[in-house]
């Protein structure tokens, strides 16, 4: 908002506001305003169909580790840390366009190596820890895509900004005719 100069209406001193664009501070508008309106219609219909089996696991490599922390001898003496790790180049071109500079920012991505690397040592068993991996990877392509997309304005809400939009108009004719009255 920009603060015109002030007027005295007999009264007080008033100031007018005038309306401005505003700048949204929010990761989501800054990537919708240079995103095509198709790029998130395919993101839209790509969310519908994602399921844990949409990443084919083909792309992927697994290794094991020894774990850390408690669990006894069996932390030493046992492979049972998974390690998960996926190359970017494999799996940007199976994820739709808008979610690729949040899964490049995400906490799993080794820029060096350009690759996603995910780790879990929950469980004993390796079985398990490869599970987690995975559910791990699914969830963040899913929350990624979700954070990607903004929702979608019912009309009743463009009916009430257009209205708003309106009102500020008529407002400002108003103001403009009383100052050229004074």
């Amino acid at each position: 908002m920009r603060v015109l100069p002030p007027f005295w209406d007999g009264r007080c001193v008033a100031y007018l506001i005038a309306p401005t664009r505003r700048a949204f501070a929010s990761r989501r508008t800054a990537v919708i305003d240079c995103q095509d309106e198709a790029d998130v219609q395919v993101a839209r219909e790509w969310l519908s169909k994602l399921t844990a089996k949409t990443i084919p696991r083909s792309i992927c490599e697994i290794s094991f580790s020894r774990s850390s922390g408690p669990g006894g001898q069996n932390v030493n003496k046992v492979n049972s840390k998974a390690t998960l790790r996926v190359s970017l180049d494999s799996l940007l071109p199976l994820l739709p366009r808008i979610v690729h500079p949040q899964i490049r920012l995400s906490r799993y991505a080794a820029e060096r190596s350009q690759s996603l690397v995910i780790q879990s040592d929950e469980s004993r068993k390796q079985a398990t820890n490869v599970e987690s991996c995975y559910e791990k990877l699914y969830q963040l392509v899913e929350s990624s895509v979700k954070n990607a997309i903004p929702g979608e304005t019912s009309q009743e809400q463009r009916d009430h900004v257009h209205k708003l939009y309106v009102d500020a108009a008529v407002d400002a004719a108003v103001d403009a005719a009383v100052d050229a009255a004074v």
